[in-house]
Formats: C-alpha cells, sequence, structure tokens
C-alpha cells in the first residue's frame, strides 16, 4: 500500500532545507527572481494578454543533486516550476520502495497532486542541480481572478501535464517492453530539443533503475534493452550518454527480432563498414561520379 502520509519529523526536515536552499540561493545568484511575462514563456504559454499595473515578481529556488524540494505529506502550498534542471516525483510505500511517476524538467509543472487534499502526495527530489520557480498557490488563484486569460492558460497547462501521465499509462498497458524503452528514448530526444538542446545526443539524468521503475520495468530488462538497441544500431550507449541513429525505427518498433536474427543484422553491418573501410579511394571517386 502506497504511503499518503511522512513523519512530522521528515516534514520538518524538508521544511528547514527548503528554507536553507533559499538563503544560499539568494546569496549564490543574482537575479533570483522572475516577472509574469518570464514565468509565461518558462511554461510555454501566452503573456501578450495579461496586463498587469504592478510588477509581479516570483522567487526562485536552487537545489542540488538529491535533495528533496517535497515530501509525500506535506502541507501544500506551493506549485514548482522547472527553470532548469531534471527531477522525479516518485511514490513510496510503507517498505520504502519507490515508484517513479514522472522526470520534470524545463518548463514542467508539478505539485499540482497537494491541491485536492491541501498536502503533497508525492515526493520530488532534483536528479541534478535544479533552479525552480516558486508559485506560491495563494498567488496563482488570485491572479487567476484578476486575469481569465492566465487562470486558462494555467488550466491547459495542467492539462498537458495530465495527458502526458494518461499517455505513459496508456502505453504501459499496450506496449512490449523493448517498445516502452524505444518510446521512452523518443519522448527524451523529443523534450530536449524542445529545450533548445540536441535530440541526437544526449545524458541520461535518471539511472536505469528509475528508467525501469518509471516503465514498469527491471532493471536488468533496461540495460538488456538499450544494449540490444545499440547492437542493431538504433542507438549508441556510452554509460549515460545515448546517441540516437534511428529515430524512425525506434517510434515505430514493436519487439525486437529474436537474438539469432540480431546476429545477422550485426554481422551484416560489420561487412559493410569492413568493405567501405577497404574500399580503394579510386573506387569512391567511380561511385560519386567524380
Amino acid at each position: 500500500m502506497l504511503s499518503t502520509q511522512t513523519s512530522d519529523s521528515r516534514v520538518e526536515a524538508n521544511s528547514t532545507l527548503h528554507a536553507t536552499s533559499t538563503e544560499a540561493g539568494w546569496q549564490r545568484q543574482g537575479k533570483l527572481w522572475s516577472n509574469l511575462k518570464e514565468l509565461c514563456d518558462v511554461l510555454r504559454i501566452p503573456s501578450a494578454a495579461i496586463h498587469t499595473d504592478e510588477e509581479l515578481l516570483f522567487q526562485h529556488v536552487q537545489f542540488k543533486t538529491g535533495q528533496r524540494i517535497h515530501t509525500i505529506g506535506q502541507p501544500f502550498d506551493t506549485l514548482y516550476i522547472v527553470h532548469s534542471g531534471f527531477l522525479k516525483t516518485v511514490l513510496i510505500d510503507e517498505f520504502g520502495n519507490e515508484q517513479v511517476l514522472s522526470f520534470p524538467m524545463k518548463g514542467d509543472l508539478f505539485g499540482v497532486d497537494g491541491i485536492h487534499t491541501k498536502r503533497y502526495a508525492s515526493e520530488a527530489v532534483a536528479l541534478s542541480n535544479c533552479d525552480l520557480i516558486l508559485l506560491p498557490f495563494k498567488k496563482l488563484t488570485a491572479l487567476g481572478r484578476a486575469h481569465v486569460e492566465f487562470e486558462h492558460a494555467m488550466y491547459s497547462v495542467m492539462s498537458r501535464e495530465l495527458v502526458r501521465e494518461q499517455a505513459m499509462v496508456s502505453m504501459l498497458g499496450a506496449l512490449s517492453a523493448e517498445a516502452r524503452v524505444a518510446r521512452f528514448l523518443v519522448n527524451l530526444s523529443e523534450r530536449y530539443a524542445e529545450m533548445g538542446y540536441s535530440s541526437k545526443l544526449f545524458n541520461l539524468r535518471m539511472t536505469r533503475h528509475e528508467i525501469g521503475s518509471y516503465l514498469g520495468l527491471t532493471l536488468e530488462t533496461v540495460s538488456r534493452t538499450l544494449s540490444a538497441f545499440n547492437e542493431i544500431g538504433l542507438i549508441s550507449v556510452d554509460q549515460r550518454s545515448i546517441g540516437i541513429k534511428d529515430l524512425d525505427s525506434l517510434k515505430t518498433l514493436r519487439r525486437l527480432p529474436p537474438s539469432s536474427s540480431r546476429a545477422k543484422q550485426v554481422a551484416s553491418r560489420k561487412a559493410k563498414q569492413l568493405a567501405q573501410q577497404e574500399r580503394p579511394e579510386g573506387e569512391w571517386g567511380q561511385v560519386a561520379g567524380v
């Protein structure tokens, strides 16, 4: 049974950590506030129609890798917007086992699960050094009353997160293990592109165990599948570095071919590479029409 409460001491410790991180962030960095337009830009929602007579500012807080942003059962008062960095949200059962729910990245909103019961239903942990924008819920509701366009835009952001979660649930029930890993890599590639980074070469900020928890697979299955993708030339793998070589095949992959067929594919590809390396320079010129 998944726990929805944490001990008072854990909540208190997290609150202390939150305050310490806020103070440390203020000392380390000059600009730790964003105005409403900047907040909308990060969330990828329109801000042109939102006019305010006052300069509304939203505080940034920085967290280091491994730090908790909020814990299960902690009183809810704030939504979080990822300005930079990578995180995970998890449920934790009574035995301390984690179930990864999501991997928030730049432009994502999290903490919404605290609105219903006024306590966070999940735990958020930084997978890298993170810069988060704090959106106090009281300020959000006040803005919504004053600016209908902003309220509708925020509903759109929350719906976007819900649709993403529903797509994941649907994928877990319909796809093979190999297809789940393939779609996960495709999704990461697209997210990196949205953030302005390379969609073809990126680092996994999460461990293979965390990927498995997210996809409903074992660590061994994730590792074995990534190795198989590397073997047949869909990706390249160097520890946490992933190179996407055949995005279209990853999008449409249903199951991996049998190991015997994969061995033949690998042998054929290596033979072609060897033939290209050994081909005389003059022959290359004839092929190219030079």
